[in-house]
């Protein structure tokens, strides 16, 4: 899969998206990295600790989060990613629902588009990606929680979003489909699409994987987030091991080792 100018092994390795939240309130780093110079210091870090894509987002989306509008957000992000591409050789993913956001950061020089409402929230998203040709990664999201059979229903509602994107003109090989890991998902939900993360295979598309100390991993251990690092492993090497191309992380160098571990003890 091309990203940007970088080639990615889709089929047999899994890569680390680096999390740059340029937002004063996102739930584990909220305002450490929202100047352009702090943002660079992190990027310039993950780099060096093997990340591969750096994902910047301009809007929180804990749970309980407060919406911006499109100009904060462009004026939070287009900076940023200006400057990562003007200083680094790395594809630039920008995290965002709103078409506009999207274009501005598109044309700033972004490669990737990251939404979480999977095309859903913003119809004219589709439109941009596809006439820009750039990479997306589509998350499953919904606007409730009334599932009949549950992963069913979730590799449903990601047919359409596949469907939405393919009517759109975005080609095949610029899709990335995200399972949605603490999005309208009880924590028993979460777990199992965890567990269940082959399943998502048969859709055809490479799969990320975000768990990266969130709220499943803060319940399952009892822990705050600044303290989920070993739990966000666990669910690392279990992508590894179901087939995922790609996990969004905020701990680099820690994700990396357990991916190598992995992949050497499976032989990739």
């Amino acid at each position: 899969m091309l990203i940007g100018n970088k080639e990615y092994d889709i089929k047999n390795k899994t890569y680390v998206m680096g999390i740059l939240n340029v937002t004063p309130d996102s739930f584990s780093d909220g305002g450490r990295w929202n100047n352009v110079d702090a943002a660079l210091k992190h990027t310039e870090q993950m780099i060096e600790e093997g990340a591969l894509i750096i994902d910047v987002g301009g809007e929180s989306t804990r749970p309980g989060y407060t919406t911006v509008d499109s100009e904060e957000e462009i004026r939070r992000t287009v900076p940023v990613v200006e400057a990562i591409k003007k200083r680094f050789d790395i594809p630039v993913s920008i995290d965002t629902c709103k078409s506009s956001v999207a274009k501005a950061n598109l044309l700033a020089g972004a490669d990737l588009v990251n939404d979480i409402w999977g095309l859903k929230y913003d119809a004219e998203m589709a439109r941009v990606i596809a006439e820009t040709n750039a990479a997306c990664c589509l998350m499953h999201n919904r606007d409730n929680t009334h599932y009949k059979y549950f992963m069913e229903d979730v590799k449903n509602d990601l047919k359409e979003v596949i469907a939405l994107a393919k009517k759109a003109g975005i080609k095949d090989e610029k899709i990335i489909l995200d399972p949605g890991v603490g999005f309208v998902k009880s924590y028993e939900q979460n777990l199992e699409v965890i567990n269940g993360l082959e399943q998502f295979k048969e859709l055809g598309y490479p799969m990320l994987l975000g768990t990266s100390r969130k709220s499943v991993i803060g319940m399952a251990l009892n822990l705050p987030s600044d303290e989920r690092v070993e739990g966000t492993l666990v669910t690392t090497v279990m992508a590894v091991m179901k087939g995922c191309a790609f996990v969004r992380v905020h701990d680099i160098k820690e994700n990396i080792r357990a991916i190598k571990m992995a992949e050497a003890i499976l032989g990739k």
